[in-house]
């Protein structure tokens, strides 16, 4: 019987990498067949901007990797903002059409992107807007246009930012299951969704300055595009006087409700196309794909662009994950690259583990000392994110960059009254007095929370010693700047967190006025796992998510979200210098 249960199992185990093996020759045949295959522009044409995917600041796939688009959904925004460009130089480009719905961006990417088309427009090319329905990022987006049309049965979303913080006191009493926090002393926001059930003064005053200052700088893209004041946008916004397609017109906020065919029946005017005609259009995705072999910079001296992107963890890491493996590697190949004159770190991170953020930092010190080292900031670049770059010689932020954040945290979890409640009893053994450090089953003891408040404490005093040198402040300027407070890219440069407000381009530019070269490449890192590689890792992880994706269909989104916050805190590791709550900004 035993032998015969083998055998079956050799016999399956065979088949299913037999299975495995067929599907990813087909493929490889597939992406072999495609190989050749290029895209072509037609003279005339007009470049369809649809955002379909989730867009990362890098997307870092060795483009001679035939498998190096496999499976993987993300957009780059640096490939987006370099077609685009590449498009302005395009004879063969007459304009830009933008045809987005629920883009899937951060509120920076979406500035870097909005500038974009704003230089595209400022060649003296078109660039219009048409949406069956505008949410407010995508409205804030389709607005660079110079004509923006709204489907006649669509909507328009232009409320003002908002966000929702998850609290879990009751949560913790009712369930047994409780994070004991330990904190610096002031820094009381990150951790307050364990502690209290609603929201403190000082905790909500900071948010809304911080939604106020996003806002505001939406507000004055938004003003100066449709030559709206910006009282009167933030009237719009507290009426609702953009939620129907006639009050939309009628505020100002677009050109034209119509259909669809109607929109194109203008462009076909505007490129001098006959009415039964088609128009000539190329999607993003696939002129990234012409403009990826065109260079706008050339040069035997470089400027490399590393991307820091996701949260930070202790490890190797990887494209959505900052780990110091795979960043210190990079600047390392920078630093010994004679051709690379300076360095661009670009951080879009809420930061993560205090460990993992000095060794980087430490990375940085080392490669400042050869070449220079600016950072830019995207998105998020806030506690881990900020330590990582407080030491560069210059720092570059958006201003809808989310920054500063300056504190760290830990929170352990403890299932001591849950233990109880169900009849467990965990008893311990050591050989010292201190062996046994700390038992979930058991209430946390003091000797133990004065020792991690003293961890809490130094590394905390150790982070405003890094910002305080890298911004040459004193320590007690650091701190009252400090204490977990979360600033926009506007009050970071007024605070002097930042030194200039800008994008990347802006940051590279300066790196290379800095290192005193005129004409540059770019070198772009670091470089991310092979297709197949990816293929066969995703492979091995079907398995979790699809589990992941079961437990969100059956207990809905928003549980699935309170069990994303409680696990990520109960899955981290040492000290955090970490955002002190995750903000979904609306």
């Amino acid at each position: 019987m035993k032998f015969l249960r083998n055998l079956l199992a050799s016999i399956i185990g065979g088949l299913i990498a037999f299975g495995i093996l067929l599907v990813m020759f087909f493929i490889f045949a597939a992406l072999v067949g495609n190989a050749d295959g290029t895209v072509a522009v037609k003279d005339n044409s007009v470049l369809e901007l649809q955002l379909e995917y989730p867009i990362n600041d890098y997307v870092g796939m060795d483009k001679s990797d035939p498998f190096a688009g496999l499976f993987n959904i993300n957009q780059g925004l640096d490939e987006i903002l370099h077609a685009i460009r590449v498009a302005k130089e395009d004879d063969k480009i007459k304009g830009i059409s933008i045809s987005n719905s629920v883009l899937m961006a951060g509120l920076s990417q979406t500035h870097a992107i909005r500038n974009a088309l704003k230089e595209f427009r400022e060649s003296g090319k078109f660039v219009y807007a048409y949406g069956d329905f505008y949410t407010q990022q995508d409205y804030y987006l389709a607005s660079v246009a110079s004509d923006v049309y709204l489907n006649p049965v669509g909507a328009m979303d232009f409320r003002g930012l908002s966000t929702e913080v998850l609290f879990f006191k009751d949560l913790q009493e009712k369930s047994g299951i409780k994070m004991e926090v330990i904190r610096h002393g002031k820094y009381k926001s990150a951790v307050e969704p364990f502690l209290a059930n609603e929201m403190s003064d000082a905790n909500r005053s900071q948010i809304k300055e911080l939604l106020d200052a996003l806002w505001a700088s939406l507000l004055l893209d938004v003003s100066e595009s449709r030559g709206l004041a910006v009282e009167n946008l933030n009237t719009i916004a507290d009426t609702l006087g953009a939620r129907t397609t006639d009050f939309a017109l009628r505020s100002g906020l677009i050109d034209q409700v119509a259909h669809y065919d109607e929109y194109e029946t203008m462009m076909k005017e505007t490129l001098g196309v006959e009415a039964d005609e088609d128009i000539n259009y190329v999607g993003i995705s696939d002129y990234i794909k012409v403009a990826n072999k065109k260079k706008l910079n050339k040069g035997k001296d470089k400027v490399a662009v590393i991307y820091a992107q996701g949260e930070i963890i202790y490890g190797e890491g990887g494209p959505n994950v900052i780990g110091q493996g795979i960043i210190n590697e990079a600047l390392k190949k920078a630093r010994k690259d004679e051709d690379v004159k300076a360095v661009v770190l670009r951080v879009n991170s809420p930061g993560g583990s205090a460990l993992t953020s000095d060794i980087i930092w430490r990375e940085v010190e080392l490669t400042k000392k050869v070449k220079p080292v600016l950072v830019s900031m995207g998105d998020v670049a806030a506690s881990g994110g900020y330590y990582i770059s407080a030491g560069a010689d210059m720092i570059y932020a958006e201003p809808t960059t989310i920054t500063g954040s300056i504190g760290v945290f830990g929170a352990v979890p403890n299932l001591s009254e849950l233990a109880e409640d169900i009849g467990v009893n965990a008893e311990q053994v050591g050989t010292n007095k201190n062996a046994v450090e700390y038992s979930l089953f058991k209430p946390m003891q003091d000797t133990f929370r004065n020792k991690v408040q003293e961890e809490i404490e130094q590394v905390y005093n150790t982070f405003l010693d890094r910002v305080a040198e890298g911004r040459g402040i004193t320590i007690a300027q650091a701190d009252s700047v400090a204490q977990g407070r979360v600033w926009s890219g506007v009050d970071a440069k007024r605070l002097g967190l930042v030194d200039e407000l800008g994008g990347l381009d802006d940051a590279i530019a300066a790196a290379a006025e800095m290192a005193e070269i005129d004409k540059y490449s770019i070198q772009r890192l670091p470089k991310y796992k092979s297709g197949f590689e990816k293929l066969m890792e995703d492979y091995g992880g079907t398995a979790t998510k699809g589990r992941e994706a079961l437990i969100e269909k059956e207990i809905g989104v928003e549980a699935y979200n309170i069990l994303k916050e409680v696990r990520s805190v109960m899955e981290n590791k040492g000290v955090q210098a970490r955002m002190p709550f995750t903000l979904r900004i609306q």
